[in-house]
């Protein structure tokens, strides 16, 4: 099993262009970032260039587009740059932009895919943390009928339906079932806009830099000829005919179903504001920005609520080590083995079960009348799985021996008790250097941690 490292860009990348709302020529800059930095935005055009963390706290308006806001710092239309990122698999990115918005380019993200492709993509040290979803979270706004809902599934996929209030453009779906599809299936979907929101727009004093090579433009429902020469003339685009329904745009549609592909892009741009790739299969039905912060937001509370996820364990599936392996390398026995079998290990992970019985020999006088597994065998547990995965890595393990040389942050949450079957979870910190270990285990019952520790081992060959 090996663990994905989390990415950051190779090198830095700018792109020039106006602002969809406020008209300004605007430059943005990708940077590559440190592990575990995730995705900030600087304001390089205000004193101090404060920087925000793109994260869905920190979403202040979800009107037209995703408007990220600090004090007095804000930054707008950030959707389809952190689409970008978040699609390719970057982690860790510093965007500068001087200015109060991201150009709008085209209205889709392909420009900056092409961009990220160019500069590329560098592994870093730190692993990824996904997190993985293992069961429904949905939110839904009963006003609108919008529902956003995420199911366990292995990779990230995402459906999309939408219904438009219009006899033109009325109901379309799109899906996309393989993030790496993400560049030629989505990406290049542009924002668009109906011509019956463009006044009310104007005169909210947005889309000053909207125009035809930004957006499709949806003329659905038919207007005077005299009030659709006005808008013509204020956007600076030739007269068209009033009784002619249909898109107005300089590029043909790209799909038929090109606005709703859009919609799916702008789900993953606020989906990256949750901090953390995802593993999960989302329905989003009538999704916007606002909706799609509400879940974002409800994510990252049910992320904070399991920080430490449990490892997927399925009792069907064939073990790595059996405990005819495990024997091999260790050189414990009754009663003080204490893992049954290891279900998966990489270079620098392993991943150990115990089913606890009413017939543990500690049970006997702890305690006969509330039996409870004592805390120090829980940490002995974790400490051979932390020798299986150093010995699994040398020649002749079975002349070696590992021994406890410190044990720190030691926390108990919860009592195991007969019927549990314990997972644990066991990291190398660092290297094994001079035949020392440093690793951080974690002993799960269900989906909660129930006790966690750091110990120091040390690997010492049989005499």
């Amino acid at each position: 099993m090996e663990t994905a490292k989390q990415k950051t860009l190779k090198g830095s990348f700018s792109l020039f262009g106006k602002g969809l709302h406020t008209g300004l020529s605007l430059t943005v800059v990708f940077n590559p970032a440190p592990e575990n930095s995730g995705y900030k935005i600087q304001r390089t055009d205000l004193d101090g260039a404060p920087i925000i963390d793109a994260v869905a706290e920190k979403v202040i308006d979800t009107q037209r587009g995703t408007v990220l806001g600090e004090g007095n710092v804000r930054v707008s239309t950030v959707e389809h740059g952190l689409a970008a990122l978040y699609a390719l698999g970057i982690d860790n990115c510093l965007i500068q932009v001087n200015g109060p918005e991201f150009p709008i380019l085209d209205g889709s993200a392909s420009l900056y895919v092409q961009k990220i492709n160019e500069v590329g993509i560098v592994e870093q040290n730190a692993p990824k943390d996904y997190y993985i979803i293992r069961h429904k979270i949905e939110v839904k706004d009963e006003e609108t009928g919008s529902c956003i809902t995420i199911l366990p599934d292995e990779e990230f996929s995402i459906t999309a339906m939408c219904s438009f209030q219009s006899k033109f453009i009325n109901s379309q779906f799109a899906t996309l079932d393989n993030i790496n599809k993400f560049s030629e299936e989505i990406a290049p979907a542009r924002t668009f806009v109906f011509v019956r929101d463009i006044v009310p727009l104007l005169e909210a004093n947005l889309i000053k830099g909207g125009d035809l090579d930004n957006a499709i433009v949806i003329y659905e429902r038919e207007a005077t000829q005299e009030k659709l020469d006005q808008l013509a003339d204020v956007l600076k685009v030739p007269h068209m005919d009033a009784k002619k329904i249909g898109y107005i745009q300089h590029k043909p549609l790209m799909w038929e179903n090109e606005c709703t592909r859009h919609k799916l892009l702008d789900i993953i741009g606020d989906m990256a504001l949750i901090g953390k790739p995802i593993k999960g299969r989302i329905v989003a039905t009538r999704p916007g920005h606002t909706i799609n912060n509400k879940f974002a937001r409800l994510m990252r509370k049910e992320i904070r609520k399991h920080e430490i996820q449990a490892p997927i364990y399925d009792p069907n599936d064939e073990p790595v080590m059996d405990n005819i392996r495990i024997r091999e390398l260790l050189p414990h026995r009754y009663p003080m083995q204490l893992v049954d079998k290891i279900i998966s290990i990489g270079a620098t992970s392993i991943v150990g079960v115990k089913n606890v019985t009413s017939n543990e020999p500690f049970f006997v006088g702890h305690f006969p009348q509330e039996p409870v597994m004592p805390g120090v065998l829980q940490i002995e547990a974790m400490a051979q799985c932390g020798g299986l995965l150093v010995l699994n890595q040398v020649e002749e393990p079975e002349r070696w021996s590992t021994y406890f040389l410190r044990i720190d942050e030691v926390k108990f949450r919860q009592k195991v008790v007969p019927g549990d079957t314990l997972l644990f979870k066991v990291e190398l910190l660092h290297p094994v250097r001079h035949g020392i270990s440093s690793m951080k285990g974690y002993l799960f019952v269900g989906d909660q941690v129930v006790s966690e520790a750091t110990f120091t081992a040390q690997i010492v060959k049989n005499k």
